[in-house]
């Protein structure tokens, strides 16, 4: 009985020790921070489109379910909140004018042309100077295929959301989801 006792506790010592190790591992600024969900088409929220006709592309945004319950209007978005924006080609015609739907929206090529993400977890952000801190965010670009990370400068991303949004934590549409009437 004694033996199970102490085998007990060494496994209790030695999943503790883990936790430790994994609480100790120091953040460093990047988008090496955000992983992709395999699953984030499935799980995660579609709440708006952006159609972009100067750009021939439809911009899908997607929230993970957990941030999308805790939105609430006026505050920051949450901590745990992920963001993916992907796009998609706008459908032309032959003289490469976008072509619309019956409500005038763009008609989207089926494939995913890029995706990028915006995450937010505390202490995130350390390490950036004032010219392009975004608060607690990071950002990352995906390869739609595959769902790797790309290595990309990101410098445009965190200059735009610090210019124009840092009053809305940093966010575009869902921060304007998030305020808006439903």
């Amino acid at each position: 009985m004694k033996r199970v006792a102490g085998l007990a506790a060494i496994g209790m010592l030695a999943a503790l020790g883990s936790a430790a190790l994994a609480q100790q591992r120091a953040y460093s600024p990047g988008p090496h921070n955000i992983e992709l969900p395999a699953d984030w088409q499935q799980r995660f929220i579609r709440y708006t489109t952006v159609d972009r006709p100067d750009r021939k592309i439809i911009r899908n945004m997607y929230v993970n379910p957990e941030a999308f319950a805790a939105l609430t209007a006026g505050q920051p978005l949450p901590y745990g909140t992920l963001a993916i924006m992907a796009d998609q080609r706008a459908r032309v015609d032959a003289q490469g004018n976008v072509l619309l739907d019956g409500n005038g929206r763009l008609i989207p090529e089926p494939a995913f042309i890029a995706i990028a993400a915006q995450q937010k977890e505390r202490g995130w952000g350390e390490g950036y100077g004032p010219e392009l801190r975004n608060g607690e965010w990071e950002y990352a670009v995906f390869n739609p295929q595959t769902g790797a990370w790309v290595d990309r400068p990101l410098n445009a991303c965190f200059t735009c959301h610090l210019q124009a949004r840092a009053q809305q934590d940093y966010s575009f549409t869902t921060w304007d989801y998030a305020n808006r009437a439903r």
